[in-house]
């Protein structure tokens, strides 16, 4: 990758030369469900950091990438989609954000470009009001047809008034389009400080976080309803048998019998397919096998038990 690029796209040249000294910040990633934030994460490292699904409410940790280039650092923290519940656990996600948002140096705040900014988006804006002066928007999506972004910058004009025109920005994160001025933005606000990280790392996740959360993405992608907000993954057991082969244990739990079975799937097919495509992608990720011993299992309504989710959402 060449020295002046940010990421891979060649849309947008930077400056011939880097500032004086390198930037660092740490950045909190904020937006609705299904805005495209753990996509702009992915696409901005590149690397599978974050899992990605169609089923809204994926993400349910805050999940660090990290971006580095001749300009510095930037720390990303992915976290759950923003949105009004009461829900025990959503409640807890919604925490998870509010913190987020205080103990970071920049918010970057994507906005689906497709959909009206309706009371959730007002929600967030509430949240983001006294943080204006870290805040970079990035409006999402703009390749696709119904994207409406004179209405998206007709709500950010009304609701974060302070937020200046050179901060508010427009991509595709599933294209790569407009990632560079994105993270170019942030430079320019981010100060010049050491690294928090070395440069080889793209994100901080403990090995059995990672293996969980690619289990979990090979989970929700196939089952329907509301099974993928049902199910979690629990590591049991990890054991490096040979300097290239780790083999694991894990459960994908449920919260009911019935769902159970589906999971499975007829003649236990469908645990078959997520314990084969997980390892797939856990070979992609890791310079080692992972032998995946999977099972499901049944932890009855796990999403209002405290100490599960104390040991779930961090």
């Amino acid at each position: 990758m060449a020295e002046e690029k940010l990421t891979e796209n060649t849309e947008a040249p930077l400056p011939e030369q880097p500032p004086v000294g390198p930037k660092t910040a740490l950045v909190t990633i904020i937006g609705r469900p299904s805005a495209g934030k753990s996509t702009f994460l992915n696409t901005a490292a590149g690397e599978p950091v974050s899992i990605v699904s169609a089923m809204p409410q994926t993400t349910r940790n805050a999940i660090r990438g990290i971006v580095n280039t001749s300009y510095g650092q930037l720390v990303f923290i992915d976290t759950p989609g923003y949105h009004d519940s009461e829900k025990k656990m959503n409640l807890r996600m919604r925490n998870i954000v509010a913190d987020q948002l205080e103990n970071s140096d920049l918010i970057l705040y994507i906005i689906d470009s497709t959909r009206t900014c309706a009371e959730e988006e007002r929600l967030i804006a509430e949240l983001l009001e006294k943080h204006q002066e870290k805040l970079v928007i990035a409006l999402n999506k703009i390749d696709e047809s119904r994207a409406i972004k004179d209405h998206a910058r007709k709500f950010i004009k009304s609701n974060l008034p302070d937020v200046p025109e050179n901060r508010i920005l427009e991509m595709s994160a599933k294209e790569d389009r407009g990632i560079n001025e994105v993270l170019k933005a942030l430079y320019d606000m981010a100060e010049e400080g050491p690294h928090l990280y070395s440069e080889e790392f793209y994100t901080d996740q403990e090995v059995d976080f990672r293996i969980a959360e690619v289990i979990r993405e090979q989970a929700i992608n196939r089952l329907e309803q509301e099974v993928p907000h049902s199910v979690y993954v629990q590591i049991a057991d990890m054991e490096m048998r040979t300097p290239s082969k780790m083999w694991c244990r894990a459960f994908l739990c449920v919260e009911k019998e019935s769902q159970k079975g589906i999971v499975i799937g007829k003649g236990a097919q469908m645990i078959k397919t997520i314990r084969l495509e997980s390892m797939k992608q856990l070979r992609k990720i890791f310079d080692y096998k992972i032998d995946l011993d999977l099972q499901v299992k049944v932890d009855k309504n796990w999403r209002q038990k405290d100490n599960t989710l104390d040991r779930l959402l961090k």
